[in-house]
């Protein structure tokens, strides 16, 4: 059982090594969208399903609430948790478009849609990116697992490079930490 767990957390830690020697720079052009968006009085719309669902709500209230400082509250919205839009949608409509009906009611050009995925094939993640790109909102995707769902069709992208679901997970939630941290730290130093 020893054995297990420090396989477990050494395999973490060098997932998060290596990313960091590969990734700071989407981390940074993350983080610029997102202050451009709010400085601008824009809003963040975040999705997943599951445990991105969690995630994309964890974020969210981080940006509105606080994350290290008291501040002014930042606009943020998790399109997982009104459960009648999601069940109406989901019956009425289609699963695949409980994210896409959400951010073409919500969003506006200048937004920013902050998709989450931990295999990048979800395809009411992948709508709602495209409906966000088509009204003109800047799209952030962080991921694990193949790209190339959308590569080319987006703003700016956080991939984990790994198939392993908690460990792509648990980089999602360490570099969505970092941005919130350097969104607060900027945005309340301006104000």
């Amino acid at each position: 059982m020893k054995e297990h767990i420090v396989s477990q957390l050494r395999e973490s830690a060098e997932l998060k090594l290596r990313f960091a020697k590969e990734s700071v720079k989407e981390i940074v052009k993350a983080t610029e969208i997102v202050q451009k968006c709010l400085r601008s009085g824009g809003k963040i719309l975040l999705f997943g399903n599951g445990g991105s669902a969690a995630d994309a709500q964890h974020i969210a209230s981080e940006f509105v609430n606080r994350f290290l400082i008291n501040r002014k509250a930042f606009s943020a919205i998790a399109l997982t948790t009104d459960t009648s839009i999601l069940t109406s949608i989901g019956n009425d409509n289609s699963f695949i478009n409980i994210f896409s009906r959400q951010i073409e009611a919500l969003g506006k050009r200048g937004d920013v849609a902050w998709a989450i995925s931990t295999s990048g094939r979800s395809k009411n993640v992948l709508k709602g990116i495209e409906t966000a790109k088509y009204l003109g909102l800047k799209t952030i995707v962080s991921m694990g697992g193949n790209i190339k769902t959308v590569k080319g069709k987006i703003d700016c992208m956080i991939h984990v490079p790994s198939e392993s679901t908690p460990r792509i997970q648990e980089l999602q939630i360490t570099v969505a930490h970092i941005i919130c941290e350097l969104v607060e730290e900027n945005l309340s130093k301006t104000k």
